[in-house]
């Protein structure tokens, strides 16, 4: 019974300790990396506080890690990285522009006026090369490359 209980106190100071570890490293870190964790080493620790085997504390910290995991990531992802801006260059999806240099996707080359500035670009259709003085719509935009496509 000594052993038991010298596992049970073991156990406590092993889950406060990682709990603790977490909650530091969640307060060091930015954004949530570990607090679902922390969450769990605390369900853990009560469950060895209150005498539960070695298993049941181990369960008790998968389902509350994961759960809280599961009921908390896409509100913290939502909230947390909703501040996306759209840039200048996102402004040119979809504006008509001028090909200034025949687009060729094989020969990696091609070039499109838009809002006056020159671009690199590649067709959208890889059989359909624009030519010189044609007519293209942005369609994405792919590092500095406009993907473009024949306008209908």
């Amino acid at each position: 019974m000594a052993y038991i209980a010298g596992i049970l106190v073991n156990m406590t100071v092993v889950w406060l300790v990682l709990m603790i570890v977490l909650l530091i490293v969640e307060g060091l870190v930015p954004g949530l990396v570990s607090i679902w964790f922390a969450l769990g080493a605390l369900a853990a620790l009560l469950s060895a506080l209150a005498g539960a085997p070695l298993w049941l504390q181990i369960v008790w910290f998968l389902i509350v890690s994961v759960a809280s995991l599961a009921l908390t990531r896409p509100l913290a992802k939502k909230y947390i990285n909703s501040r996306i801006q759209p840039t200048n260059a996102d402004l040119t999806i979809g504006r008509e522009c001028i090909v200034t240099e025949k687009i060729d996707n094989i020969r990696g080359t091609g070039a499109v006026a838009v809002g006056g500035k020159i671009w690199t670009a590649r067709s959208a259709e890889d059989e359909k090369s624009p030519d010189i003085g044609d007519v293209v719509t942005v369609v994405r935009i792919e590092g500095v490359k406009l993907i473009v496509t024949e306008k209908e």
